[in-house]
């Protein structure tokens, strides 16, 4: 049983290891619990060119290990389990993990006085086996982050919502061509989005369509689609993949207990505040809109900074 601590990190990406950074600097001595994914998505990502600091490219793995070396140097402490229950309902906080790998049953309960959920938000993808295989070599669910590397070639969409269509007009912007791949016959993305998207000569559209398997052995070269109102099946050549059928927040133990918007994401007030006291968030377990590394980090310094203003208040 941990006793006495002042503050815990939920999630170990760069919201949680920020917010690890500026609570060690600011004497909390927090601990992270990193998971069951440590280091978030990031870890899935190949090369990073979008983060400050880099003047050339850097793995995701290596860029998230330097964080936590850094946080470490200044006194966290890390915990590599996942939660399985917790109690927010009164001070001490409560935190519940398995027992973790080798780890003792009896020690797998945490007391704290503030808590920050970094817990972030998974991609929804297709399910494929191929997919899987080439995550990272040409299959990715943000344009942002790797459509650079495709520049001047030809590229997929997957989805038909806002976040496909807006996707697919980034890309049209450094690509030679975008396929819009839809199981429907019509968008869900609103009317305007729609409009530019039509509008624009390099994006294509198939319909009624869904891809089946993704091409490659060591990186993608097309994909594999069906029509599903007359099963045919097409090949199509491609230099990459963004699924783009939706996240989902990583927030499902808090449910009941925090306040959570109509897809799950954590409603924050006041800066990084959650509606219970000493409770913060910061990056993808509340933000749907941007859903950057650099913007995590920036609201786990905020969550940081608020939390500690919070014990301050309390001695």
């Amino acid at each position: 049983m941990k006793k006495n601590c002042k503050i815990i990190v939920i999630g170990s990406g760069p919201a949680g290891l920020t917010a690890a950074i500026y609570a060690a600097r600011g004497g909390l001595e927090p601990i992270v619990i990193s998971g069951d994914q440590p280091g978030g998505q990031l870890m899935l990502t190949s090369d990073v060119e979008n983060f400050p600091g880099f003047d050339e490219p850097i793995k995701g793995p290596a860029l998230m290990e330097r964080m936590r070396r850094q946080a470490e140097r200044f006194g966290t402490k890390f915990v590599d389990r996942s939660i399985t229950e917790v109690d927010l309902t009164s001070i001490p906080l409560k935190i519940r993990t398995d027992s973790g790998e080798g780890g003792a049953a009896d020690n797998n309960l945490f007391l704290t006085e503030s808590i920050i959920i970094a817990t972030g938000a998974s991609a929804i993808w297709l399910g494929l086996d191929s997919e899987q295989r080439l995550k990272g070599k040409g299959v990715s669910s943000c344009a942002t982050c790797d459509g650079f590397f495709f520049k001047g070639k030809n590229v997929v969409v997957v989805g038909g919502g806002d976040t496909a269509i807006e996707e697919a007009l980034f890309l049209s912007k450094l690509t030679s061509s975008v396929k819009v791949i839809h199981r429907r016959n019509k968008l869900k993305a609103s009317a305007a989005m729609q409009q530019k998207a039509f509008n624009n000569n390099k994006i294509f559209f198939i319909w009624n369509s869904i891809v089946t398997e993704i091409i490659g052995s060591s990186k993608v070269e097309g994909i594999r689609v069906k029509n599903i109102v007359n099963e045919g099946i097409t090949d199509i050549k491609t230099d990459a993949v963004f699924i783009a059928i939706g996240h989902k927040p990583n927030t499902e133990i808090f449910e009941g207990q925090l306040e959570l918007d109509n897809r799950s994401y954590i409603i924050k007030h006041n800066g990084s505040k959650t509606n219970i006291e000493g409770v913060f968030v910061a990056g993808d377990a509340y933000d749907y809109k941007y859903r950057q590394a650099i913007t995590a980090a920036g609201s786990g310094c905020r969550a940081a900074l608020d939390a500690i203003k919070y014990l301050e208040s309390k001695e």
